[in-house]
Parts: structure tokens; sequence; C-alpha cells
């Protein structure tokens, strides 16, 4: 008789009982609880590098693949990570006299787990779909229109994607959908994605499938419900993203892009039916919107186009601050582009506290002297119990921790700040000093990150990086053309990030180096902008692709100044 395992899963908004046996047994935690709907915050793609899938062991044991050991409570409650963690173990290897029979395994019998709510990706993703489109369009739809035809834009983030169905005959967005990117399970960013590809000849499908059937279909499906549409009403859609989500959409194997010289499949536009997608019943074309570069997609040629700066005299440039982050520069009648490896830190990705942009997820701070305090926005109802630290909350803790003196240029906590101490807004933790965000509630004694919402020494260490790769992207690009930021008449802020960003504690940190507030000029979801764009007036597929061709990439690996640059953009101002 075959082993199998009682597991009981605690998780902040339900309890599970799962009995388990057979191959999945032998499972990663992840994978099998994402297969019971609980899926965990595997943001390093499962690789044991950040602390996303941390869960409680309450009580039995885990066998530890990484380590060919088993990890038992002792009667205390031990933190793990799932994503190196399974029900079973090979007999002999965990020096236990239970092998079931000869079955060849040695399992668990019994486990209770507890899993934090920033550990759980089950909640309300945060997408922007709102966005500014600041060049005029004409009205000469992508397709012939009647009345009641519909055309679906699509933004597919790595992370989330967002959907707006629009009336073509007016323009009227219709109805809205967001969702997280269901790739995230497999992979957290694309770097991970493309080399899953790498190994496994199988991937791409995965992947395609995790998109289509498991995201857009059932985004597109609800968007033509809540417009009231009737069958046959969609007539077009359009799609940006970055080149590998496009190579992905379209089933095209990505793992070119991860090989130097990195040479994209394919960067032209692209048309496919709906229906050969999967995405949608009807025979519906698809457009695949035209990408620059293998790192430099149709997401960044889009938000030039929306942004005007492909039009404008003036000097501009534009950033989209995201797990790589792109910038270009318009200057003369020269547009450079470079894609910066600014790692998954601003989406919480390896911070002790990091979570992506989701309901309770703690977005801004700010600091309070004399008397020493701290005060906090959340995503969602501000009654939500905190879940984590996104993106611009760390940087506001960056900016105004400097400021404060909290921090000195190396992102070090000062512990020399006895007010500071006694006001409990830095601390000692397991983990080192650390900034103190949120107590749990009836918290005391020693924070730890089990319910205590913190940002540690090391938590900086994984920040500064990301703030220097898009800060030193942003200067290279300035030193080609031979101009400061003082010379730059805009700056444009792409994206979900840039969004929510406090413009002031971005350039007092150093991510947006030498520029002024005035400068710049927040527009939302250029991507999304795009496709909707796109959908209204057929020039403009044309239009995308001249500016496509028109960008000069910059390698910024090769640049002989970049790496000195990232350096000195280590420290904080």
């Amino acid at each position: 008789m075959s082993p199998s395992v009682r597991l009981h899963v605690h998780a902040p908004d339900t309890s599970l009982k799962i009995e388990v046996s057979g191959d999945r047994l032998s499972q990663p935690l992840t994978q099998l609880l994402r297969h019971e709907g609980l899926p965990l915050n595997t943001r390093c793609g499962g690789r044991d590098m950040c602390q996303g899938c941390l869960c409680e062991l309450v009580s039995g044991r885990l066998w530890n693949e990484s380590q060919a050991t088993w990890t038992q409570t002792d009667g205390q409650p031990v933190q793990l990570r799932a994503c190196r963690h399974q029900l079973s173990g090979a007999v002999g290897r965990s020096g236990s006299d239970g092998g079931f029979g000869g079955s060849g395994l040695d399992a668990a019998g019994e486990v209770e787990l507890r899993l934090p709510a920033r550990s759980v990706l089950a909640h309300r993703p945060r997408v922007v779909d709102q966005f500014s489109v600041l060049v005029p369009i004409g009205h000469d739809p992508i397709v012939a229109s009647t009345t009641g035809a519909l055309g679906a834009a699509i933004d597919i983030g790595t992370t989330t994607v967002a959907l707006a169905l629009v009336d073509l005959a007016d323009g009227r967005i219709v109805a809205r959908s967001t969702d997280f990117n269901r790739q995230m399970h497999l992979g957290d960013d694309v770097l991970t994605r493309i080399n899953l590809c790498a190994m496994d000849v199988k991937a791409a499908g995965r992947l395609q499938s995790a998109l289509i059937k498991e995201t857009l279909a059932p985004m597109l499906a609800r968007a033509l419900t809540e417009a009231g549409a009737i069958p046959g009403s969609l007539k077009a859609i359009t799609c940006a993203g970055n080149t590998t989500m496009l190579h992905l959409l379209a089933g095209v194997d990505p793992t070119p892009l991860g090989i130097a010289p990195f040479k994209p499949v394919f960067l032209d536009q692209r048309q496919i039916s709906a229906r050969q997608l999967g995405i949608h019943e009807g025979d519906v074309p698809v457009w695949l919107l035209p990408s620059s570069a293998a790192y430099l997609g149709a997401d960044l040629v889009g938000d030039c186009l929306i942004s005007g700066m492909a039009y404008s005299g003036r000097t501009a440039m534009l950033v989209d601050v995201g797990t790589n982050g792109e910038v270009v520069l318009r200057h003369g009648d020269r547009l450079l582009g470079c894609a910066t490896a600014a790692g998954p830190a601003f989406e919480g990705g390896r911070l002790t506290c990091g979570v992506r942009a989701t309901e309770g997820a703690i977005s801004r701070v700010v600091i309070h002297q004399q008397p020493w305090s701290l005060e906090i926005e959340r995503i969602g109802d501000g009654r939500l119990v905190p879940i984590g630290l996104c993106g611009s909350a760390c940087i506001d803790l960056l900016a105004q921790g400097r400021a404060a003196g909290l921090l000195d240029r190396r992102g070090r906590i000062n512990d020399e700040l006895t007010d500071a101490l006694d006001a409990g807004l830095i601390d000692k933790t397991p983990g080192g000093l650390a900034m103190i965000v949120a107590r749990k509630r009836g918290g005391h004694g020693r924070p730890t990150a089990d319910g205590d919402i913190i940002l540690t020494e090391a938590d900086i260490a994984h920040l500064l990086p990301a703030k220097a790769a898009i800060a030193a992207g942003i200067l290279t690009l300035m030193r080609r053309a031979d101009i400061t930021a003082s010379d730059v008449d805009r700056l444009y802020l792409a994206g979900g990030f840039g969004m929510h960003l406090n413009v002031d504690h971005a350039i007092a940190c150093g991510l947006l180096p030498g520029f002024r507030a005035d400068q710049v000029e927040v527009i939302g979801n250029g991507s999304l902008a795009a496709a909707y764009v796109t959908l209204l007036d057929c020039a403009l597929l044309d239009e995308l692709a001249a500016i496509a061709g028109r960008i000069e990439t910059v390698e910024l690996n090769l640049d002989p100044g970049f790496e000195e640059c990232f350096i000195d953009q280590l420290m904080l101002p």
C-alpha cells in the first residue's frame, strides 16, 4: 500500500485538509499548494533565492530535498522555504526506519502548515490600467467596424496583465479586466522563464498555456460578460508587452533572448487568429505590436508613441521602472534606448517583508521627527492588516531614512540615534538591524518578520543595486548624448511603479539622479495605451514599426563607463 500524508494548511482566509499520496508526495510544497488553489510567492522561480515562499511548519516533518534531510518541529514551529520542502524523501537518506513496506519513500505522516499573508498570492493585484495619451490619434479602426463592434487592448506584463474592452465606433472603454500573469507560478521574472525554456523543451508550451488559458482567456470572458457583449461582437485584439512575453504568447521559444547576441526570433508585428491561440472561440485577428530589441519591447515602443517623445523636437527621457528597467532618451533626431536589470527588489523580491502591489501592501511611508513616528498608507481598505512592503514604500524609506539620518550613504542603519531607538523606529532583529515599519497586533519584544513589517540592512543591500541599475542606465544615455539632467525638458515615468511613486523621494534617493520634480510627468500604462490607440487608428501600426526601427540599442555591458557609474550610484545621495 502506498503511503499517504494528511496535510493541514492554515492560510489567512482559509484552512485546507489535503490527503496527499503517490507522485504528489515528491512535489515541492509550492507546486502542491498551487494545484490546491494556494499559490505562494515564488518570485525567484523556486530557486531558493528569496523569502517569498516562507511558511511555518507547526507540527510534523518535511523533507528538505536540497539538504537531503528532514526538517522537524521538535515541539516548536519552524520557518522554512516551501520551494525546497516536500512531504516525502527517499528511504535511506533520511535515517528513518519507516519505509512503508518497501515503497521506496519515507513520508511525513501528518503535517500542519501555517502560511503568512505575504507568502500567499491570493490577494487582488493592483494593476495600473489607467493611462494618458499625449498625442492626437485618428479614427480608422484596425478592422472595419459596425455598430456594436468591440476590440480588446491588452498589456501583457511579466507580473500583471491589463485588458480594456473598447467600442470601436467611438473609442469608449466599456469594460476592464486585470489579473496576475499566471506564468509567475513557473518563474518570477523574464530571465527565469527564458532559462526554464532553455532547460526544458516543453516549458514554452506550459508558459504559453499559463498565459492564454489561465490568464488571457478568462480575463477576456469576464470583460465581455461585464459589457453585456453579444456573441460575435469581438472583432480585433491588440497586444503589447516585452519581447519575451510576446514570444511566449505566440508559442515561440524565447531561449535565444537569454544567450548572446540576444537575437529575438521576431521583432516585427504579427497577426494570429484568436481561435488558433485559444484566447477566444471566434476567428478574431490578434495583433502583436512591434518590438525594438530583445529587451526593448513593444511596451517601451508604445510608451515612446503615446508620450509624444518620438515626434517632439524637445530633449526628453522615458523611464519604465520594473524588474527590467527600460530607458529611452530623445535628443536631436536620435532615440537611444537601454535595458537594465534592476531585479525583483522593487516588486518585493528577496526582501524580508517585500510583496507585490496587492491589497494590504504598504505603498507609502512618512517618517516624522520630533517626536519620531512613522505613518503608513496601504493599498485598498485602510483597515486591512498590512501584509508587507511594496516598491514605492521602499523608495520612501530610502529617501526619508537618509534625510532623517537613519541611514548613511551606504544604506547602513544608524543605531546611535537613541531617540529613534526609544521610539521603536529602529531595532535589532534576528536578521540584524532593521527599520520597523509596522508591528503585529499586540507585538512586543524583538521584532521579527513573522507579522512585523520590517526593512533590514540586508533588504537595503538588495534595493540599492536595483536603484543603481536604473540610475546608471539614465546617466549612461545622457553621457552618450553629452547632456545632463538639466538639459532634459521632460522625463516621462511609465508603468505601474511610476504611477504610485513619490517623485520627490525617487529623486532624493538617487533613482532619478539630478532631476527636478517639475521635469517629471507620469503617463501610466503606456503599453495598454498603445494597444488601445492602435485599435482605433490602424495607421499607428506603421508608426510603431517606424519608432521601433529608430531606437538605437545601447548595450550597457559593453559601455566602458557603465560599471563605474553603477558602482557610484550604489550610494545614497
